[in-house]
């Protein structure tokens, strides 16, 4: 069930398996599946990432829960599986891998292709109401694309029903919340890879400009997490991979209170050698205040800096020397808060969801209930910016659609006594 990465994944993995033995049926409700996906990687579809199976590359409330799921999509072999489905990937200098095409739309068709060469059941415009238990099986209760109710019985149900985050693209938060009707418990869910929204005032006269620095996410004095890369200021706060990688960390209960993030401009520089920079070019001749960031920051960027720390315009050369330690050390602890994250329209991804300890290791299975598996981003498990999420969603769908397609064991008869 859901048409997305994992739904996609996971109907052609069964159909692979299967070998023609079993029925596969992929229900969804948009007009047509991989919405969401033709917009990954701003088109490009930002696949997979060479270091995709490090634990701490992803936001969850059970880390221990977590590696040996990311252990079983490591056996799955994606990379293999999508060289046999005839795709070449190439990755960028961060390990970024890419369809060697840089285009979503070919990775999408090329879903869809195998979907209808494996036979797989394609019933779009498709709105699950409900699951329960029949005998020997499920019974998924749907509402069809002729808006008429459908109940469709199944050995094995794979439910890869998304998250909140893109509602554009048709996800509305059902997922978790089925997860949760079925018995399972659910980590609060938020918007993940987000931009910030601080105070207005803080960012006024700044929309539109971008600007290379560190970014911390601070409890008050206390560093939480770094990154570095490029920020964007906007209208309502701040934007940029390395702030939206921050907003991970902001899952209700977990993070800081009151979260702040400080900007360091000048990473390279220590403040005493950024001081030290400054007092030397204020003594260039006929430097103003207006002259003074040519070469360094955006001239906007560098007059919030200067009206921020205070100093007075003019000349330059006419400023008492301590100031020049003040700016310095407002250039490398620029500080931004309280922070908001954006809601789930700007949200790359979803975090929490159901909780990991809720799934069988090898398979993604809901524990207790054979047959019935959870992948993707209903999962409370969203990964880093740079591919991160797409090879949780395709891994867990693959894994989760080889092992519902599989043969029971035949059990061992009992010795007789």
């Amino acid at each position: 069930m859901g048409g997305g990465a994992a739904g996609l994944a996971a109907a052609i993995g069964a159909a692979q398996t299967a070998g023609g033995s079993a029925r596969v049926v992929l229900l969804d409700k948009n007009p047509r599946p991989g919405k969401k996906l033709l917009a990954t990687g701003n088109g490009r579809c930002n696949l997979d990432n060479l270091t995709a199976g490090e634990a701490g590359r992803y936001f969850t409330s059970s880390p221990r829960a977590l590696s040996p799921l990311l252990a079983a999509i490591g056996r799955a072999d994606l990379s293999g599986w999508w060289a046999g489905l005839g795709l070449v990937t190439r990755p960028d200098e961060t390990g970024r891998v890419y369809p060697y095409s840089n285009q979503a739309a070919d990775l999408t068709a090329l879903l869809l292709r195998w979907v209808e060469a494996l036979g797989v059941c394609l019933r779009p415009g498709c709105r699950v109401e409900s699951l329960r238990q029949g005998q020997g099986g499920y019974l998924v209760q749907f509402e069809n694309e002729a808006g008429q109710p459908e109940t469709l019985r199944a050995d094995g149900v794979i439910c890869a029903l998304g998250g909140s985050a893109g509602p554009q693209f048709g996800t509305d938060g059902f997922g978790p919340a089925f997860a949760g009707k079925c018995g399972g418990r659910l980590a609060p869910v938020y918007p993940c890879l987000t931009p910030l929204a601080c105070p207005k005032d803080q960012v006024k006269g700044l929309a539109g400009l971008r600007a290379k620095a560190g970014a911390a996410l601070m409890d008050g004095e206390r560093v939480l997490a770094r990154e570095q890369g490029e920020v964007q200021f906007t209208d309502y706060g701040l934007s940029g991979i390395c702030i939206m990688q921050l907003s991970g960390l902001l899952a209700p209960g977990r993070g800081p209170k009151n979260p702040a993030v400080s900007l360091d401009l000048f990473p390279a520089l220590s403040e005493a050698e950024l001081t030290a920079l400054l007092a030397a070019r204020a003594e260039l001749p006929g430097q103003t205040a207006e002259s003074f960031w040519l070469g360094l920051l955006a001239r906007p960027l560098g007059a919030a800096l200067w009206a921020r720390a205070g100093l007075p315009g003019g000349a330059t050369a006419s400023q008492n020397p301590s100031q020049w330690q003040k700016l310095a050390k407002l250039a490398k602890d620029w500080r931004f808060g309280p922070l908001t994250p954006c809601g789930w329209k700007q949200a790359q991804t979803t975090g929490g969801g159901l909780s990991l300890e809720e799934l069988e290791p090898e398979s993604f299975g809901f524990r207790g209930c054979p047959g019935l598996y959870f992948v993707g981003e209903t999962l409370d498990c969203a990964g880093s910016c740079g591919g991160f999420n797409l090879h949780w969603a395709f891994g867990s769908g693959l894994v989760a659609g080889r092992h519902a397609a599989r043969p029971p064991r035949p059990t061992k008869p009992k010795k007789k006594k």
